[in-house]
């Protein structure tokens, strides 16, 4: 099993990275939360997933241990596959699908492509338990239940902006800074878009 790899970025999309290294280029597939992460730099470190296919030998990269560790358990649900996986990871960040595990809320899940009723309730049940271990509820609702956020995305939203879109943007920008007002929010937010 491969633990991580570290190169020279040869090519970079949304979905994927070419990382020379050794004379050598490996093909990861990435989520949008990877891709955020390392664009614009000239080297990168990946934590690796490799899945053995009969037809294929894929690899998957993740800028962080918790962002694979969390596509391992994601996985680990009956019906959820690899792309499938990290469909749920570029959708939304790791403690967004924690908490919405955690909170039983399956319209988030369902809100992913490839992700039905069922499914969502699948994942919440194996995963509920796996999920919760080790992490204090603190930061479980940090960006989740902040009557701050759900002012600036209702206010967003009026503006005809795109919900999880919004829903994204703000998170990272409530994970970076919590304490910020339903006003400081929105004018960070909008520079954004």
């Amino acid at each position: 099993m491969y633990e991580y790899i570290k190169g020279t970025i040869s090519g970079l999309t949304p979905a994927g990275v070419v990382i020379e290294t050794g004379g050598l280029a490996y093909f990861l597939h990435i989520s949008v939360n990877t891709y955020s992460r390392i664009k614009g730099n000239e080297h990168t470190k990946l934590f690796l997933h490799q899945v053995v296919r009969e037809d294929a030998h894929l690899l998957y990269g993740f800028s962080d241990q918790e962002e694979r560790d969390f596509f391992r358990m994601l996985i680990s649900v009956n019906g959820i596959g690899a792309a499938i996986a990290i469909m749920m990871l570029s959708s939304y960040l790791p403690d967004d699908l924690r908490n919405a595990i955690l909170t039983d809320n399956v319209n988030l899940l369902k809100s992913i492509k490839g992700i039905g009723a069922k499914t969502a309730q699948r994942v919440i049940i194996e995963l509920k338990d796996k999920v919760g271990k080790g992490i204090s509820s603190e930061r479980i609702f940090q960006t989740g239940n902040s009557v701050v956020r759900s002012e600036a995305l209702s206010a967003l939203e009026m503006l005809g902006f795109n919900k999880k879109a919004v829903e994204n943007s703000i998170d990272q920008i409530l994970t970076s800074k919590p304490d910020l007002t339903v006003e400081q929010l929105l004018k960070i937010a909008l520079k954004s878009f």
